[in-house]
């Protein structure tokens, strides 16, 4: 259940950093600064993660902070062990299972980088972070019954099962209208993910609350189908069957350059 509840904060989070439940910002982040996702400060989530929504640069290796692309030069000069690994990592399996650690890894490693060159508002995210961190640690020192240890594994799995969202949410494609993903599921990861898997519908509407998502969808289905060239599938299910051991992508990004723009319709 911990695990569960991990995935639920982040996705709250999420909704936070979208401007939900209140207009107030500070009232808002009061809620989700504590650090029970562990690895990822809400800062900094929320600052990539607004970077991640400029459309014309989604799956970018430099300027989307979210791709798990790689330039294709970069690709070519690394190690054979590391190109296996990060193949691996490609397959829903791996992303659920080494993903969390390749991400905290490269994560962890920039942001020092960061902050080292003198970043404060970086310094400043990570630092709110591991006071939040601090106080989930004395609580459960103080209150729970959870082992810290256990708590950590938790929080790493709670990031697994967050990359089953993040899998396929973005692809490379010519068109950036046509780069994200829809996902008509209506189970259980649909409620954790708090509907984010009509995401081509959050991108058109990042100001709208979960909730109003799945009946925006069901109205004007046609519509983002057709917006994002037909990037859909029909459930998690579906997902787990196609791509749990067999990578839908390949690291080095497939058409690289990616378009920076385009003149279609955004909205």
């Amino acid at each position: 259940m911990t695990v569960l509840a991990i995935v639920q904060y982040s996705s709250l989070q999420h909704e936070v950093l979208h401007g939900h439940p209140f207009r107030s910002k500070a009232l808002n982040e009061l809620l989700v600064f504590m650090g029970f996702t562990v690895f990822v400060p809400y800062g900094r989530f929320r600052d990539t993660h607004l970077q991640q929504h400029h459309d014309p640069t989604l799956t970018d290796p430099y300027d989307d902070p979210e791709a798990n692309y790689l330039d294709p030069t970069l690709w070519s000069q690394l190690s054979p062990v590391l190109q296996r690994v990060l193949r691996l990592n490609n397959t829903l399996l791996g992303r659920i299972v080494i993903g969390p650690a390749i991400s905290t890894y490269a994560g962890v490693k920039g942001e020092l980088a960061l902050v080292r060159n003198g970043d404060k508002r970086v310094a400043k995210a990570w630092g709110l972070h591991l006071i939040g961190v601090a106080l989930v640690v004395l609580w459960l020192v103080k209150v729970a019954t959870m082992p810290i240890w256990a708590y950590v594994i938790a929080a790493y799995f709670g990031y697994g099962i967050l990359k089953i969202r993040t899998f396929l949410e973005h692809r490379a494609h010519d068109t950036f209208r046509a780069r994200t993903v829809i996902v008509e599921d209506k189970g259980p990861l649909a409620f954790l993910f708090l509907n984010n898997n009509l995401h081509v519908v959050h991108h058109c509407h990042p100001n709208l609350a979960w909730y109003e998502l799945p009946a925006l969808y069901a109205k004007n289905s046609g519509h983002y189908q057709r917006r994002n060239e037909s990037y859909v599938y029909s459930s998690y299910a579906e997902i787990f069957r196609r791509y749990f051991v067999k990578a839908k992508d390949p690291v080095p990004h497939p058409i690289w350059p990616v378009r920076k723009s385009d003149h279609q319709d955004s909205a």
